[in-house]
């Protein structure tokens, strides 16, 4: 079965920084592309940050470009996401995912993703 767990979400004053953490399990994580992916409230699915098999390439959502860098650590099963310049716009919750497409009307799903953790962005 394969689980996907977020933590490191919180409370940061704009300008601040997170590091995101996910456990995965229940798959070759080493063989996967994985992804970070957010919803702000009341708004779709939106693609943060990709990165494949062996951290090269990474693919980032221009608007957190230069901001965020996403890592992963094969022999932990961990994916990272290192957020820094924090934007009010950046609150939502993110998740750790896998699988993921867009579908004919550009929305974005994920076969597999967490649970995820709240990020909130405020002053």
């Amino acid at each position: 079965e394969v689980q996907l767990v977020e933590s490191g979400g919180g409370l940061v004053q704009p300008g601040g920084s997170l590091r995101l953490s996910c456990a995965a399990s229940g798959f070759t994580f080493s063989s996967e592309v994985m992804s970070w992916v957010r919803q702000a409230p009341g708004k779709g699915l939106e693609w943060v940050s990709s990165i494949v098999v062996d951290d090269q390439p990474t693919n980032y959502h221009h608007s957190v470009k230069g901001r965020f860098r996403i890592s992963r650590d094969n022999a932990k099963n961990t994916l990272y996401l290192e957020m820094n310049s924090l934007r009010l716009e950046d609150t939502a919750v993110y998740y750790c995912a896998k699988d993921c497409t867009y579908n004919g009307d550009y929305q974005l799903s994920c076969v597999y993703r967490g649970q995820g953790t709240q990020v909130t962005v405020s002053s």
